[in-house]
């Protein structure tokens, strides 16, 4: 038996993880804070530079669950170098293919199809190169670069196209992108010399025969509805942002602004919560904490009358429920054993990209003066639910 001993390097290989995880999420929602703009110069409709974005969930669907097994079978450096393979040619090429939208399309869709091996390799990279005590910080880390990654495609691209063209911007972008998977090629290795844990030498389950014994555990059914509700709340509430603050009064910069605040609170919600997480070697009790404390941002966002006090809500809200993701991954990892940590990713990824359908049912609930309340208040009741799902989730027992 190898000795145990984490390695140092882990924390080289978690730095160009989260930088290809970051990079992928800049790709994905670069056109959206300049569509107008990008849907004259491309020459169709604001739908269509729309679906440059809904590309990335379209073919996450589908691709999810393959990716998983490439990332199960043929390992974790492997899998994640299909993505950022796949994103090193295609993100330039989507710069130089100029201003053809059906070439830009056809590249954006390419990298849609990286994006899975990303996601979906959150929790085998802590579960080969981390202790115990520290994968819920590390799928936090990872967490905490697409939120960053987000963030800079929301800001820092109607920036720059004040000084270049939409073409070059994404070329800009291209470069980026394959600098950072340059870096993971250069740096990451498949797993460490010694394992940081002494049953990280146990065989993992075949990925179909650990696909059916996941999904017919109750503990980890639970963690896919939390997920559902969650991630289907927060994207939703991202999303029509501007809508739900109009009626009081507030421009479409304010919006943005709540928006950043929210994304800043998930920032330090995602490296907090999963820190004391590891430190107290507890699962369940932070999902339900973080679901529970969110209501309150939720309702603070519904009815809060000035900016002052929806900008306190929507730290607060992005603060406790991004901290839920990272927690429920590494929950449904340990739950799991000996299913592939890339398995149970990519199942609680597709249920989390599935969620977008409760972004349709806002839209849909609107009230006849165009208010989003009813689905606010729906969200808070989906969370009530949620915390009472996970509240009967029970931390799986340490291997022995």
């Amino acid at each position: 038996m190898l000795p145990v001993k984490p390695s140092p390097w882990r924390w080289v290989v978690l730095a160009v993880f989260s930088g290809v995880n970051l990079s992928i999420q800049t790709l994905w929602i670069t056109y959206a804070p300049i569509t107008g703009q990008a849907a004259t110069l491309y020459g169709t409709s604001e739908l269509g530079i729309g679906l440059l974005a809904m590309s990335f969930m379209l073919a996450f669907l589908p691709l999810s669950i393959p990716a998983s097994w490439v990332i199960d079978t043929r390992g974790f450096r492997f899998g994640v170098g299909v993505g950022a393979a796949l994103m090193a040619i295609f993100d330039p090429l989507r710069g130089l293919v100029g201003t053809s939208y059906p070439l830009v399309l056809t590249c954006t869709v390419m990298l849609a199809a990286a994006q899975p091996f990303f996601l979906n390799a959150w929790t085998k990279c802590a579960a080969l190169w981390f202790p115990r005590k520290e994968r819920a910080t590390a799928v936090g880390v990872i967490t905490l670069a697409n939120l960053v990654g987000t963030g800079i495609g929301m800001a820092v691209t109607p920036e720059l196209v004040k000084t270049f063209t939409i073409p070059q911007v994404q070329l800009i972008y291209g470069v980026a992108a394959a600098v950072t998977s340059a870096l993971f090629f250069a740096f990451a290795r498949e797993k460490p010399a010694t394992p940081p844990e002494p049953d990280e030498e146990v065989t993992r389950a075949l990925m179909l025969d650990g696909l059916k014994s996941a999904v017919q555990l109750r503990g980890f059914q639970l963690t896919l509805a939390v997920m559902f509700v969650g991630m289907g709340v927060f994207n939703g509430i991202t999303t029509w942002i501007e809508g739900i603050v109009r009626p009081r009064g507030l421009d479409p910069e304010q919006a943005g602004t709540l928006g950043a605040i929210m994304l800043v609170g998930g920032l330090v919600g995602a490296i907090v919560i999963p820190a004391i997480s590891d430190r107290t070697a507890r699962r369940g009790p932070f999902i339900v904490a973080g679901v529970i404390m969110a209501m309150p941002g939720v309702l603070g966002i519904a009815f809060a009358p000035n900016f002052t006090t929806i900008a306190i809500a929507s730290g607060w809200l992005g603060f406790w429920l991004t901290s839920v993701l990272p927690i429920s991954m590494q929950y449904a990892a340990e739950l799991t054993r000996p299913t592939p940590e890339g398995t149970s990713s990519g199942l609680l990824q597709l249920v989390g990209q599935a969620s977008v359908a409760y972004v349709y049912v806002m839209e849909a609930m609107r009230s006849s003066d165009g208010a989003f309340t009813p689905s606010l208040l729906l969200a808070v009741v989906l969370l009530a639910i949620a915390a009472v799902l996970a509240s009967r989730l029970r931390d799986a027992p340490k291997p022995t």
